[in-house]
């Protein structure tokens, strides 16, 4: 009976003794992704990687922008933010809108992106949209991106801006955050020459409507 009941204390004792050790190893982890109390040029894309959801990474790239010599820059609300995270205004005094996704590395961001940021320019008065991401993009969403003009700077351009601003070299990390955005001239009446697979009639629809409107 003793025996039993000496087992059973040293099985809680360790089973308490994990349990604070694991909080405490999260509390650590998560810790250095606060506002308030993190070296910015510290952080490396891995860190990014581990932040526990998107709102660190949107603060992350709010105090970049910050840290990089844009004025205007500010967070926008949690909620009904119109899909915008941060807005900052560039070096030749226009307003542009960001949009952060920290996605996986295996999972590309989509055309919501660029839909979503596209769509709130004229809300928060900006002329410039950018979608920051920690993955890549899909190739629809690079191709409304490039009829749209909003700019996509995706892992490897993210990793290029850190470790420009890691080097002070302030001037890089601008240049890449604010370079042209890949155009795309194509229109809706080149759809049929195969240049744009993703936009294209639905003749299928066309001809079923045409038949019950007997046309």
């Amino acid at each position: 009976m003793i025996y039993v009941l000496t087992a059973s204390i040293v099985v809680v004792i360790v089973v308490l003794s994990l349990l604070i050790l694991s909080f405490q190893r999260k509390q650590k982890k998560l810790a250095v992704f606060t506002e308030e109390n993190y070296d910015l040029k510290a952080i490396t894309i891995a860190d990014i990687d581990r932040m526990e959801d998107g709102s660190g990474f949107e603060i992350y790239l709010y105090r970049l922008f910050m840290e990089l010599g844009y004025s205007g820059v500010y967070k926008t609300v949690g909620s009904r933010d119109f899909g915008a995270d941060v807005v900052f205004t560039d070096s030749e005094g226009v307003r542009n809108v960001v949009q952060a996704k920290r996605y996986r590395i295996d999972n590309p961001v989509g055309i919501s992106a660029v839909q979503e940021v596209f769509s709130c320019m004229r809300y928060y008065k900006a002329k410039k949209a950018i979608v920051v991401a920690t993955a890549k993009f899909t190739e629809p969403c690079e191709t409304l991106a490039g009829i749209n003009y909003v700019k996509l700077l995706d892992r490897t351009d993210l990793i290029n801006v850190i470790e420009a601003f890691k080097g002070d070299d302030i001037k890089v990390a601008r240049d890449i955050i604010e370079g042209e955005p890949r155009m795309i001239l194509e229109s809706w009446s080149e759809a049929n020459n195969g240049v744009l697979h993703e936009v294209r009639k639905d003749y299928k629809t066309e001809r079923f409507v045409k038949q019950v409107m007997g046309k």
